[in-house]
């Protein structure tokens, strides 16, 4: 790791995804920020540490805009070039280190929604320190302050909501000026047009647009009766109408391509071998978890694996209308959703569905930050944070040299993968984390009771 407080990055091709060009240039950082760009035919001040990166390619550190980050493999994030993350649904105490974590840290930054708000019996339970399960109004409502008072950046809606009870999340965040997200794929009762006329902005995995076009469907109904369902083939047209209606309630979409590329793909799932994932496998962090989904990909097919071409065809119509899409990925959510690089194939699914390179990009790094208003990250620019990722290859010629990872630097830091990944916890480590904070929420229920 260079401990290095003030230095230029000397005579690398920047690839700027603001302007949408690249050109050959020097960036000179102090402290946390780059304060200034020189391009190549301009002096570069003297007395000023250089860092050779000739022949290399700067990138913005990218952006995971849906994932459930952990402590464990939060330094996974980071050694795939994910310097930020959107956390989408958790909880924001069980994620204060990380959270207040220095800004150059060997972990992500993380901007985070506090427990998702389901309705009952509750998809993932009764309520816990991750959901909270009700069918009344004023309870969402003061769950509502409660996560606004606890620091989350956005409130989540899950799957089995009622719609009173959106209705009333959304009027109650907006007190806060803080946006609702919602994830409607098990959704029985709501469509994606429904959320969005009572207000709700994100829509995680393009979810409830199925419902919107098929009225009665969802995934785990009997797919017997919705045979009539091409979805391979899916309909362009009626997919255009319902985005075109979409736009006009200024929604945003997060697709997670890869979540259902993976399901659809398997036994012949994306499986990079590079020194994240052999780390993943050498601390066996996830490993069993998505072993174990596997063993339930029939199911998975049936269900969400039927939705991989059509959430793509919503991503790429709601994206040429000039709609906001950007990258996630879910992970760790069902198979193979690798911290970090997942993400990597996130943007060449984007590449594939018809996006250029740079625009690919772009959904990773400035478009995904100025989708939740962040102004100081996704770009090379001056007096903009330090996160930049240094790559051996050219992304605009090929989207896979997004991999080709030769240093990270996060907050001004300079980082190594091999260096990161040092800082992956022990589970002995996590074991006491987890006791404390369960003691932590033991008394914050008693307080909120």
């Amino acid at each position: 790791m260079m401990e290095l407080k003030h230095y230029i990055l000397a005579n690398g091709t920047i690839i700027d995804v603001e302007k949408g060009v690249c050109f050959e240039g020097s960036i000179e950082v102090r402290g946390s920020k780059i304060i200034k760009i020189y391009n190549h035919n301009e002096t570069i001040p003297k007395g000023v540490k250089l860092v050779d990166v000739r022949g290399k390619y700067l990138i913005p550190g990218l952006i995971d805009m849906h994932c459930h980050i952990q402590e464990q493999f939060a330094p996974h994030f980071l050694a795939s070039g994910v310097t930020t993350v959107r956390n989408t649904a958790g909880n924001v105490f069980m994620l204060k280190k990380l959270i207040d974590a220095p800004i150059d840290a060997p972990t992500p930054k993380v901007y985070a929604a506090d427990r998702m708000i389901d309705g009952t019996p509750g998809l993932w339970g009764p309520t816990s320190f991750g959901n909270l399960v009700t069918d009344d109004p004023e309870i969402a409502r003061k769950e509502v302050r409660r996560q606004a008072a606890a620091g989350a950046k956005f409130i989540k809606a899950y799957g089995l909501i009622k719609r009173e009870v959106l209705q009333a999340v959304v009027d109650e965040a907006n007190q806060y000026n803080l946006e609702v997200s919602c994830d409607l794929i098990h959704s029985k009762d709501l469509t994606a047009l429904d959320a969005a006329k009572l207000g709700v902005t994100w829509f995680e995995h393009a979810s409830g647009f199925g419902q919107a076009l098929y009225n009665g469907w969802y995934p785990t109904a009997d797919q017997s009766e919705w045979g009539h369902i091409n979805w391979e083939n899916p309909d362009e047209e009626k997919i255009k109408e319902l985005c075109e209606e979409m736009l006009k309630y200024h929604v945003k979409l997060c697709p997670t391509l890869v979540l259902t590329d993976q399901v659809s793909q398997y036994p012949n799932t994306w499986y990079p071998k590079n020194k994240v994932t052999e780390s993943l496998e050498k601390e066996n962090i996830l490993i069993g978890h998505w072993e174990n989904m596997s063993e339930q990909n029939e199911l998975l097919k049936e269900q969400l694996g039927i939705l991989d071409l059509f959430t793509k065809l919503v991503a790429k119509t709601y994206y040429d209308l000039g709609g906001t899409v950007v990258t996630g990925t879910d992970t760790p959510a069902l198979i193979w959703t690798f911290p970090g690089m997942a993400l990597h194939r996130e943007i060449e699914i984007f590449v594939e569905i018809g996006l250029s390179e740079m625009e690919a990009l772009q959904a990773a790094t400035i478009r995904a930050a100025k989708s939740i208003h962040l102004d100081s990250i996704g770009a090379i620019k001056e007096d903009y944070f330090a996160d930049i990722v240094i790559l051996d290859d050219n992304p605009l010629e090929d989207i896979q040299h997004t991999r080709s990872i030769h240093r990270i630097i996060k907050g001004g830091k300079i980082y190594s993968q091999d260096e990161i990944l040092k800082h992956v916890p022990s589970n002995e480590y996590m074991e006491k984390t987890l006791s404390e904070f369960q003691e932590e929420w033991k008394e914050l229920e008693t307080i909120n009771n």
